[in-house]
Parts: C-alpha cells; structure tokens; sequence
C-alpha cells in the first residue's frame, strides 16, 4: 500500500516524517478559492477533500492525505500576506486578539473517506512596531496564514494556544491523522511493519 501526502507543502512533509512511515508527496493543483459564503471551516475542510480526492484518482489503492489550514478572525478568514507590507498590517489587525486556525484533514483511499478538523485559538500578544518589524525581518512569513510561524520564532508572538493537538498549529494534525491512518491499516507505532498489504 502506498502512502501519498496531497501537498506541495514543505512544512507538511516535514510534519509527515515524523512518523516515519514512507511516503510520496504530490502537488493535487486544487484551486483554493473560497466559495460565497462559504465559513473558514467549511472551507478547510472541502479543500482537504478536494486535495486528497483529486490524488486519489491518479493513484488507485492509494491512501491519500489531504490536509488544508484556514486561519480566522470573527469568521473572516485570514490568508496569506504574499509580501511585507500585507504581513505587517496583518499583525497589527491581529495584536491582542484571538484567531482560530483550522487544521482539516481527510484520509481516502478512494472508497472510504474519513475527515476531521482540528481547531487551534492562538492569543495574539499585543505587539509593537518595533516587535513585528523585527519579527517579519526574521523569519519573512509571507506564506503563512496569519503572518505567525508557531514553530519558529513566531511563536513569541503568541500569548497562549489552546488545541487537543500540539502539532496542528502547523498545518498536519499528528494525533488526529495517527487515528485516521489505523482505520486505514496502517500503525504509525508499527512503521513499515504497520503498514497493511
């Protein structure tokens, strides 16, 4: 059986290869546009579907994961800046205040399909200037939802961070997607012997 990750994301392969199981990672090339009125939720969650199922019609008897991260404010939802200018705004918006960031996944192996979306409510610090010019300078998180690397330096950032899952703050939902695997046969405790043939 082959383990194939819908993600042209590094940090999600970074993510992925701490449970040690092989994998292929394959760009889905899934337009991400959101729907009208579509919510933040919604939206991660139809995305990790869409990302898992367009990889899964390529490779058949497959176990493909799909996986999407919409950050949020008041129910808006938060995108990437692109550039510094749009990530400094972003951090001033979001000085002092809460953001969920939900962290969809869905498992498919063509047949059966099993989604779940983890949610992570970050406390922004109140920041100043001088603190997000330095930030952005360091680590120029321009392609990340909400301007914050939590697993650099942005997350001194962060007030606090409440989530049943530590990891899912950063795009892959470990606990959630080891739960999802074993319904599939494959036992990230076992590594490759887990895999089911």
């Amino acid at each position: 059986m082959r383990l194939i990750l819908a993600s042209s994301s590094p940090y999600r392969q970074d993510m992925l290869k701490r449970l040690g199981l092989p994998f292929t990672a394959i760009s889905p090339n899934v337009d991400e546009s959101p729907l009208a009125g579509e919510t933040p939720p919604e939206l991660a969650l139809r995305l990790s579907r869409a990302k898992a199922a367009a990889v899964a019609a390529q490779h058949p008897g497959a176990v493909v994961i799909g996986s999407d991260q919409v950050a949020c404010h008041d129910d808006t939802a938060i995108g990437k800046p692109g550039n510094h200018a749009r990530a400094v705004a972003q951090l001033r918006a979001l000085s002092g205040r809460s953001v969920e960031f939900h962290s969809a996944l869905c498992v498919t192996d063509g047949q059966q399909e099993i989604t779940e979306d983890v949610v992570t409510v970050c406390r922004f610090r109140t920041l100043d200037e001088a603190e997000i010019e330095h930030y952005l300078q360091r680590e120029q998180p321009y392609d990340t939802a909400g301007s914050a690397k939590a697993e650099g330096l942005g997350i001194a950032l962060m007030e606090s961070m409440q989530s049943i899952d530590p990891t899912a703050i950063i795009g892959l939902p470990l606990i959630a997607l080891s739960r999802m695997l074993r319904q599939f046969g494959i036992n990230p405790l076992l590594g490759e012997q887990g895999v089911r043939s």
